[in-house]
């Protein structure tokens, strides 16, 4: 027991002082870890077998899970993937900067109001539009551990702006791949990738990418580095490996909830390309001094319909990517370090993707700069002493109408095991709307018990009003041109054929 909220497991058992150095990255950073960032697209929480998963495949996950901390509780800023990944590089909510839909592949915008006088008819509230670009003006935390002499190569999809907020303009020495695609044009060679050159015919892009991130480790074994791995994995289009396709086409889920052959195949790629990371860790004689930290930019697609198949199921949590409940923000997290990090142990401990930067600034022996704000907090003392966490909440502000998810614009506080929703225009007299769960004893969100405990709702309420005014988001207004009875598209889900998506 390494402290009252982690304990160590059995895999499958999960079911439900610092100053700035200046030494020159050619040079191994004595005391510093290396760090691989492994980042996954749209995989939800319950997409492996170590939160409990037994259609999908993950042995490599495990791996990693018996060589660290698997967080039971990790949050995504935000239920999609720009914003997310926005917060993992600054260490703020993305809503600091306005940046809260997937628009990272759109024109830069930096001039444009972002609210409205009105919006369509079915419009109760009239949402603020968001951002597309991370700015320039961001410290990354690939700029700040530059400062500490780490050589900063990033790898898989970026989604934070269009060619001028780039990888290479954002603090890394090495951009493979990584533009403006909210997913890969192609998931097989020719890639039609600007920052990827075409493989052989019919190579796969997530083997790719990892044949790139082991060549990158052999030449940089002997300094300190900083790799982001973001594999496109497992977004849109679903184009999986036609051999692993037919095993899963065979499979059956005992709890009846996940059966895409594609995904299960996309998946089992992916974390494929986790053991041969580790593997060669292990080879070159890094894995001691590397941290892994494995983690998922928003939870499992549940709106693109293949065939009349969801993509995923995320069951037992409600909902999907694209929305504010439990299945879009929660999401799969092990973190890794051995010899340092107590090894095969899960945490409750609830964390965000805002606290990898504080995190990793400790790690590396570094201050933040003077008046940079910095939203997350730092892990270290949680992972290498095994201190739990200072109570605090954790947010999502996510104020859009996003009809194939089902989302109303909302904003969410996490505070112990009760999370609140605020959701805007869904009350008597196009008020606020509430739900309040107990997530220990309700993981699903199947009991709204805001009715029964309006002391609660009020108190949470005035963190989420407090929490958004002091990031400067934006609030939803009431709709001027609001007609009661207007046909909504919510709810309505794609359809696509899967001839759309050929494997190979």
């Amino acid at each position: 027991m390494i402290s009252n909220k982690i304990s160590i497991i059995g895999l499958g058992l999960l079911g439900l002082g610092f100053q700035n150095g200046n030494s020159q990255a050619a040079i191994k950073t004595m005391n510093h870890p290396n760090v691989i960032l492994f980042l996954v697209d749209d995989m939800g929480w319950m997409d492996c077998t170590v939160n409990g998963s037994q259609y999908y495949e993950t042995p490599n996950m495990e791996r990693l899970a018996k060589r660290g901390i698997v967080f039971t509780n990790a949050y995504a800023a935000n239920p999609l993937c720009s914003p997310t990944r926005a917060s993992i590089m600054t260490g703020k909510y993305p809503h600091r900067f306005h940046l809260t839909t997937p628009s990272g592949h759109l024109p830069p915008n930096p001039d444009v109001p972002l609210m409205k006088g009105s919006a369509a008819p079915w419009n109760k509230v009239v949402c603020p539009g968001s951002r597309t670009f991370m700015p320039l003006e961001e410290f990354t935390i690939a700029e700040a551990l530059k400062t500490a002499g780490y050589t900063t190569a990033h790898m898989g999809k970026w989604h934070c702006g269009q060619e001028a907020y780039w990888p290479e303009h954002q603090g890394f020495d090495l951009n493979i791949a990584g533009g403006n695609y909210p997913g890969p044009p192609s998931y097989f060679s020719p890639y039609k990738n600007v920052k990827l050159t075409d493989g052989p015919d019919k190579e796969y892009i997530t083997d790719r990418l990892t044949n790139e991130a082991l060549k990158y480790l052999d030449a940089h074994k002997d300094t300190t580095f900083y790799l982001n791995l973001w594999h496109f994995a497992v977004h849109a289009p679903f184009q999986g490996q036609r051999e692993l396709m037919k095993k899963y086409e065979q499979k059956k889920d005992p709890r009846g909830k996940q059966d895409n052959a594609i995904m299960g195949a996309m998946i089992e790629s992916m974390d494929k390309s986790l053991g041969q990371i580790m593997d060669k860790l292990d080879e070159l004689k890094l894995s001691e001094n590397t941290i892994i930290i494995f983690f998922s930019d928003n939870g499992g697609n549940m709106y693109d319909l293949i065939e009349g198949k969801t993509a995923t199921n995320n069951f037992p949590l409600k909902m999907g990517k694209g929305n504010i409940h439990e299945g879009g923000v929660r999401v799969p997290c092990i973190i890794s370090w051995p010899g340092k990090i107590k090894q095969h142990t899960i945490s409750d401990e609830v964390i965000c993707s805002i606290d990898f930067y504080p995190t990793l600034l400790e790690i590396a022996g570094l201050k933040p700069q003077k008046r940079q704000i910095i939203d997350g907090v730092s892990l270290s003392s949680l992972l290498l002493k095994g201190l739990p966490l200072k109570p605090r909440e954790v947010y999502c502000h996510f104020p859009h109408y996003t009809p194939a998810t089902d989302n109303y614009p909302s904003t969410s506080v996490r505070s112990g095991n009760w999370k609140l929703i605020r959701v805007y225009g869904e009350g008597k007299d196009r008020a606020p709307a509430f739900e309040l769960y107990n997530l220990k004893s309700d993981i699903g969100e199947t009991k709204n018990l805001a009715g029964a405990n309006p002391e609660l709702v009020a108190k949470l309420d005035q963190l989420i009003e407090k929490h958004v005014n002091e990031t400067q988001g934006i609030f939803p207004v009431p709709n001027p041109k609001f007609v009661a009875g207007t046909e909504s598209p919510m709810g309505i889900k794609p359809v696509f054929p899967i001839e759309k998506y050929p494997s190979y």
